[in-house]
């Protein structure tokens, strides 16, 4: 059998194409905020029930751990609301690792709410975490406090970041009791009705209308990026938190980070001006430095943890 450490990574590489993808459709396509999110909610609701269709409901199932799972996919859901909102107006690569911040909070809840107690070493990882979500969102030459801050971005992502934290203590709550395939199944219709939930609105619902009638290339990224990419990371991820323990495997999603910002810079800079990206050699350091900062932190809070 696979180590789930091995998977846990496998799974962080593969999410960090679907930002990419998604940002392609955000930066070249969408007109509104909302247009990718509805779609996303599309997709995610027909992997869902096709999944939950094939599977179907395993003999002995208790109503406590499907009712965890669809929490899982409803508080993921509201979570991805708050980065694919700031996503839309910034860089990909300076919105995600923040996002990726995340374990920092899943240890808190279980300081406070579990019992479990944090040496030193976690609370400097802590620290550590923090630190580098502030430096990959600052600008150089901003020349005040104002300027670290992406816009009010960063607010939003942690605030994301912080509902993103408790969705991976439902999910291992209900895998420990589920099949991976059939929690899975369950998260992506909680999501999807999220999505439903906040985004069908007119201007996103006449975009995806647009993408139909032209045949616009928005419609294959997002069928393979939610159909094939992100279904193979979100279940690789959460066949490794069956397997191993949950703060071990938040902290290697979080390497999601390090791959996001290793495939954007690389496209920026073979392909100049995609996605956004700024690629000049102090924003590309910056980045660099603030991401393996992000990376070893939450890897120390996970190993301190255990």
């Amino acid at each position: 059998m696979l180590s789930w450490v091995v998977i846990g990574l496998a799974g962080a590489a593969v999410s960090g194409i679907v930002s990419i993808f998604d940002k392609t459709v955000i930066y070249r396509y969408a007109t509104t905020p909302h247009t990718l999110p509805l779609l996303i909610g599309i997709a995610q609701t027909f992997v869902g029930v096709v999944v939950l269709a094939v599977v179907r409901v395993p003999e002995g199932a208790e109503w406590e751990p499907v009712f965890w799972a669809l929490v899982s996919g409803v508080v993921f859901g509201l979570s991805a609301q708050f980065l694919i909102r700031v996503l839309y107006w910034n860089e990909v690569s300076r919105t995600i690792p923040v996002f990726q911040s995340y374990p920092i909070f899943t240890a808190v809840y279980a300081f406070f709410f579990l019992g479990e107690e944090l040496g030193v070493v976690d609370w400097l990882a802590v620290a550590v975490v923090v630190a580098g979500s502030v430096l990959i969102s600052f600008r150089p030459g901003s020349g005040s406090i104002r300027g670290i801050l992406l816009d009010r971005a960063f607010v939003l992502l942690m605030i994301g970041s912080a509902i993103h934290g408790s969705a991976h203590i439902f999910g291992k709550v209900a895998v420990d009791e589920l099949p991976v395939l059939f929690t899975h199944a369950l998260r992506s219709l909680g999501l999807g009705a999220v999505f439903f939930a906040f985004n069908l609105r007119s201007g996103s619902v006449d975009d995806v209308r647009t993408f139909v009638r032209t045949r616009s290339p928005a419609l294959r990224f997002v069928a393979m990026n939610e159909l094939i990419i992100a279904t193979v990371g979100l279940l690789l991820l959460l066949w490794a938190l069956a397997l191993g323990p949950a703060a071990l495997v938040t902290a290697l999603s979080g390497a999601r980070a390090f791959f996001l910002v290793v495939y954007s810079t690389a496209l920026a800079l073979v392909w100049k001006g995609a996605l956004g990206e700024v690629t000049t050699p102090g924003v590309i350091a910056i980045k660099m430095v603030s991401t393996m900062l992000i990376v070893a932190g939450v890897a120390a809070i996970a190993t301190g943890s255990a």
